[in-house]
């Protein structure tokens, strides 16, 4: 009786432990980008200057015969640079579990009760809060521009919602990276690798339609292709939602495996502590 009252205890504890702890890590890491407001500011200002630019710049890409399906320009860039921006943001996540390493953060976080799996899943909580806050910025400036999104209040939750995915799949990744090469030399190389290849094998900035075979091959199996369909599909007048929904289970999975990753990296980290 007593080993299952033990039990009990454990089971009611490790939940409430988890969300506290989760809570005040996300609100450590909120804090510390509160203080640095420009840091933010210029997150934003390369994707407005893509918006911006290349939505004036190629607008009469439209007029391909066989580009996009009666939107403008700047409507069908919207959903691709704000997935470009939640790429970029997650990708360079790894850099406060590097900046915590070094300056001895982690090990003080080892030695004391914090749960464990708060300390992972906070920095994705607090990716996904910067991501929604910049995406937002994004449509409403995208829509001041001219852009208008027949997708409607559910279009942008579920723009939203691939944010939020796309952010949870690149943050786990680069965390994992952070843990195991613990350099952010390598962690800024290894994402520069990855990020600019993924943006322009796939159909953000063109239709994949009007690029050559097999840059539609690549982009089929590109995570970033799947993000940019959900808020495509998530904005338009006519979703497909056979193919939202798909991607959407598409990338639901691979966060797991990407989660899983950072677990299996942590765990590593902390044999090696």
């Amino acid at each position: 009786m007593t080993a299952i009252a033990t039990t009990g205890l454990r089971a009611r504890t490790v939940g409430p432990t988890f969300l506290t702890h989760t809570a005040i890590l996300t609100g450590r890491q909120l804090r510390a980008a509160w203080r640095m407001p420009a840091f933010l500011v210029m997150n934003l200002i390369q994707p407005i200057i893509w918006l911006l630019l290349f939505g004036q710049l190629f607008k009469a890409i439209v007029e391909i015969p066989g580009f996009g399906n009666g939107q403008s320009y700047l409507e069908f860039l919207t959903p691709g640079i704000v997935m470009m921006m939640a790429l970029f943001g997650s990708a360079w996540s790894g850099t406060v579990y590097i900046q915590d390493m070094q300056r001895g953060v982690m090990d003080r976080f080892l030695t004391s009760p914090t749960n464990r799996g708060a300390l992972i899943v906070s920095t994705l909580v607090y990716q996904s809060i910067l991501a929604i806050c910049q995406s937002l910025v994004v449509v409403g400036i995208a829509f001041w521009a001219g852009a208008r999104f027949e997708g409607g209040l559910t279009g942008i939750l579920l723009l939203l919602l691939g944010v939020v995915l796309l952010t949870a799949v690149f943050c786990s990744l680069s965390n994992a990276v952070a843990l195991l090469a613990r350099d952010q030399t390598a962690l800024i190389g290894i994402s520069q690798i990855l990020t600019l290849p993924l943006m322009f094998l796939s159909s953000a900035i063109m239709d994949t339609k009007l690029s050559p075979q097999w840059v539609q091959n690549v982009a089929a199996y590109n995570p970033f292709e799947w993000a940019v369909i959900v808020g495509r599909e998530a904005l338009s007048a006519t979703p497909d939602w056979a193919s939202l929904w798909a991607h959407v289970g598409l990338l639901a999975a691979l966060t797991v495996v990407m989660a899983t990753l950072a677990t299996s990296a942590f765990r590593a980290y902390q044999r090696s502590a």
